[in-house]
């Protein structure tokens, strides 16, 4: 890459912090954006929660662990855990309705996204960033049935992330 063409893109850059509010630049950074990027398979669906109009759609499934789904969770999200994760505990779902899961950022949820459509779920979705980038964009969170700003962000390396609610560990 040529000088000229490095210098053009440092004031691209540059030139993102200078337009950007800083709530837009830090909910989805470009490092953000790259981080997520390697975390998921470009062939299993994400959805991003500013596309979601309502939930009432999908089957909301939290594929945390459960001290993190009892700080906060999606509403009506139903906790299926991940090194707890079992098929029998899905049982009663509906495998033609769309599923909805997240974790964290979706990593996790990605992998238990992926046994259900194994094992047989039609429509399966990932939540892009997950809980994190759902509290970013500035959706309900609830703790049981009250709202709430708290996130458990799994550790402080993933709490990095979060930029609108309160940080738990």
């Amino acid at each position: 890459m040529h000088l000229n063409s490095r210098v053009s893109l440092l004031f691209i850059f540059l030139g993102q912090f200078l337009i950007l509010p800083f709530h837009e630049l830090s909910a989805q950074s470009l490092a953000y954006k790259t981080l997520l990027s390697t975390l998921y398979d470009s062939d299993f669906p994400v959805v991003r929660p500013t596309q979601l109009k309502s939930l009432e759609n999908y089957q909301v499934l939290d594929a945390r662990e459960k001290k993190e789904y009892e700080v906060s969770h999606l509403d009506n999200a139903v906790w299926v855990g991940y090194d707890t994760f079992d098929l029998k505990n899905v049982a009663d779902l509906n495998k033609d309705k769309p599923v909805l899961i997240y974790c964290t950022v979706g990593a996790r949820s990605q992998q238990i996204g992926q046994r259900l459509k194994s094992a047989g779920f039609k429509n399966v979705y990932n939540l892009y960033g997950g809980i994190i980038q759902w509290s970013n964009d500035g959706l309900p969170l609830y703790k049981g049935h009250s709202p709430t700003k708290k996130v458990h962000t799994y550790s402080k390396s993933w709490g990095i992330w979060l930029h609108n609610g309160e940080k738990v560990y």
